[in-house]
């Protein structure tokens, strides 16, 4: 039984999305200079790194992050090779990736994956439109991710973000997939249990469904 970590470190000089405050990760205790333990604080926006959104992170009076359901963070799942595309998704894009009908958790693998590569952020990421959210949506798909820190483009955050919330579908942002084959796979993606929260830093791994028992 091998576990893929695609969770992209929390670490100082990571990519964070532009605008968001920057990661403070400071020492407030430390047992070289007489204290009684180590003990560090965390300065961060809830959508660091390998995150998800909740629904009121763009819907309003939409729930929380501690009101996920479970059973859409655990399971099969499908990695999408989407590594030739030049532009952002779009609902016609989809029929070209023989999406199985009966997939409920999607991972797009783009050209994105290279730019954890890159120090800081990049503009250039792909993402999808809102007419791409919303088929994605109603076609009952349950999870959603990709392989950089937002699923909507840089310009224009909002339409993909509602649709994809407002339909339905668990948001997952910042995975890296640069070591994952196109395929199907066991699933777990855990986000912090933060009370009423917009989103949070989750922990994702994969592994071959063959694998899974």
């Amino acid at each position: 039984m091998t576990w893929t970590d695609i969770t992209v470190p929390i670490r100082p000089g990571m990519a964070i999305f532009e605008g968001d405050p920057p990661l403070v990760i400071a020492q407030v205790s430390d047992m070289q200079e007489g204290g009684i333990c180590n003990l560090s604080r965390m300065e961060a926006t809830l959508h660091l790194g390998t995150h998800i959104d909740a629904p009121c992170h763009f819907v309003p009076r939409g729930a929380g992050i501690d009101e996920t359901p479970l059973e859409c963070l655990i399971g099969p799942a499908w990695v999408v090779e989407a590594r030739t595309i030049d532009r952002h998704i779009d609902a016609a894009m989809l029929e070209q990736f023989e999406i199985p009908a009966e997939a409920e958790r999607l991972l797009f693998k783009t050209p994105n994956s290279e730019l954890w590569s890159q120090p800081g952020f990049s503009r250039d990421y792909l993402a999808f439109t809102e007419d791409a959210a919303e088929a994605l949506a109603s076609r009952g798909v349950r999870l959603v991710g990709i392989d950089y820190l937002s699923v909507a483009p840089f310009d224009d955050p909002g339409p993909a973000h509602t649709a994809f919330l407002s339909g339905g579908v668990v948001v997952l942002e910042g995975i890296d997939l640069r070591g994952v084959e196109p395929g199907l796979y066991e699933l777990v993606c855990l986000p912090l249990l933060i009370e009423g929260a917009d989103g949070a830093p989750c922990r994702a791994l994969l592994r071959d469904i063959d694998d899974a028992g």
